[in-house]
């Protein structure tokens, strides 16, 4: 008895069609899992062909039947699997799409990304085609609508004076923000998504900080205050001196590269961190006296963010910086530089303990050590462990390098661009004084100014754990020091690298002072 033609037939127009949905919910994957279930298919559709063989060529018609509903099976649940992949694959794209469109929406910008993070996952997304209303005169918004593609026109109502107007890519419009909402009609010009906020979430547009959507504690770090700066309005940032954080004569070198860095960092999206950075200091800063950061976008594409910051005081640009932001990829990876054999921080004396053993040691004379016991110590923010031993201080003291350890004193939000821009903060702390190490005397007074100051970062790291900054002068000229360094993290990961240079001079005393007016 012969196998009918219609059951055979059937069986194999509905594994055909099945490995063809296959096919199709594959083609949205990477290349990387496309090409393995496109091995998996060709395996199935072998198969197949050896059951239409074999009911050719042996008579057991329950042998065939079965091979075909085994094959025609174990595609349905191929195709189960990869229909769910499929799924959760497209989500994950919509979600990191979302949190990058999200990112360049001027509204959210001062937003931290955790924040932006939230509003992605609870965002409705909405559809409209070329003249559907979005929302009608007289009907209240049921929360803020942000333009993901297409465009859309706003009409006032018909005794109104003013025209209409067009809506397009990182526009927004809805309850609580600019236009009165039941004034106007908001029509698609053309196929329109939009993603919608609802009514309930707008806490999310209101964190503490620009780096932390809660309230901060008093236990977070002075270095995320320094770097907390005001946002004006778009592209336009203000920061300040804050009490806690060290003095000097001027404003810190490293408070001008971690502020600007953070003004650059909140007109990009936070899926790309910056890589790189180059600095410039034109003008001492006036530490009584607020930094208003101009943020220009240089570049915007896919995968890099290029950002120029201009700081000004009184009217002045006094600093300035250009850094490149890269969206994170998986790609090559060595490391050559080695992380020198030192010893753990845990094993190594603080700022503190080295403090209170200067007031002890009776090498020291009497009259040092009662002055030093007069003056208040504010601990820095940037917790520092140097990696030799005070008693081995002699013997490098005029070496053109430096090894010690640093963090920063407290804790930081988890936000990690706020991390690699305290790592800037902190990276100007005596690096260019290594450079003076070889020329150091007794009586001897010198200047020591910061020119330019470049980063490249390579891996991701926190600011807040301890951090190996290894620090090399390689010359000096011409009233220039030059000095470059090395980050590397506990794991003895290289993490940063860095270059500064310098101004240094020696200043010259008169040799007849003129003495002071008694008027």
């Amino acid at each position: 008895m012969q196998l009918q033609e219609p059951e055979l037939g059937d069986a194999c127009w509905d594994l055909n069609s099945e490995i063809s949905q296959i096919i199709v919910a594959a083609a949205g994957f990477a290349s990387r899992t496309r090409s393995f279930w496109k091995r998996r298919l060709r395996e199935h559709r072998r198969t197949a062909e050896t059951a239409l063989e074999c009911s050719f060529t042996t008579s057991n018609q329950a042998f065939c039947i079965a091979w075909t509903n085994r094959v025609a099976s174990s595609s349905r649940s191929l195709l189960l699997k990869v229909s769910g992949y499929s799924q959760y694959v497209v989500r994950l794209i919509m979600d990191t799409e979302e949190v990058e469109f999200l990112g360049q929406v001027p509204l959210l910008l001062k937003l931290p990304s955790s924040s932006l993070r939230k509003i992605a996952a609870t965002v409705k997304v909405r559809e409209y085609e070329p003249g559907e209303y979005i929302i009608r005169e007289g009907q209240e918004a049921d929360g803020i609508y942000f333009i993901w593609k297409g465009e859309a026109e706003v009409f006032r109502f018909v005794d109104s004076e003013e025209g209409s107007y067009l809506l397009k890519q990182f526009d927004y419009f809805g309850y609580g923000i600019g236009i009165v909402m039941d004034e106007v009609n908001i029509v698609a010009l053309s196929k329109l998504i939009c993603l919608v906020l609802p009514k309930e979430h707008f806490n999310l547009l209101q964190p503490s900080s620009i780096w932390n959507a809660d309230e901060t504690s008093d236990s977070y770090s002075v270095v995320e205050y320094v770097l907390r700066i005001e946002p004006i309005e778009v592209n336009l940032f203000r920061g300040y001196t804050v009490p806690r954080a060290p003095v000097f004569k001027q404003v810190f070198g490293g408070q001008f590269i971690g502020q600007a860095l953070a003004a650059a960092t909140k007109t990009v999206d936070c899926l790309k961190k910056v890589h790189n950075l180059h600095a410039y200091f034109i003008i001492s800063g006036d530490r009584n006296v607020p930094t208003v950061y101009q943020v220009h976008h240089l570049r915007d594409g896919k995968s890099f963010a290029i950002r120029r910051v201009d700081a000004t005081q009184k009217g002045t640009v006094v600093f300035s910086l250009l850094a490149s932001f890269q969206k994170e990829e998986s790609s090559f990876e060595h490391q050559e530089a080695k992380m020198p054999e030192v010893p753990h921080p845990d094993n190594l004396l603080s700022l503190e303990d080295l403090r209170d053993r200067k007031l002890t040691d009776p090498r020291i004379p009497i009259s040092y050590r009662k002055h030093e016991a007069k003056n208040d110590f504010v601990p820095m923010p940037i917790e520092m462990r140097f990696c030799i031993s005070s008693d081995m201080v002699g013997k490098y003291r005029f070496e053109p390098t430096l090894m010690y350890w640093f963090r920063v004193r407290g804790k930081l939000s988890d936000d990690p661009a706020l991390h690699r821009c305290a790592i800037a903060y902190a990276s100007d702390l005596l690096f260019l004084s290594v450079s003076l190490n070889p020329h150091r005397k007794k009586g001897m007074n010198i200047m020591c100014l910061s020119l330019n100051h470049s980063m490249w970062f390579h891996r991701d790291c926190r600011a807040d754990e301890w951090l190996l900054f290894v620090i090399d002068s390689p010359s000096a000229a011409h009233g220039r020091g030059f000095t470059t360094g090395r980050m590397f993290n506990m794991k003895g990961e290289l993490v940063v690298s860095l270059s500064q240079e310098g101004l240094v001079r020696k200043l010259v005393t008169p040799a007849n002072p003129i003495p002071p007016s008694k008027l």
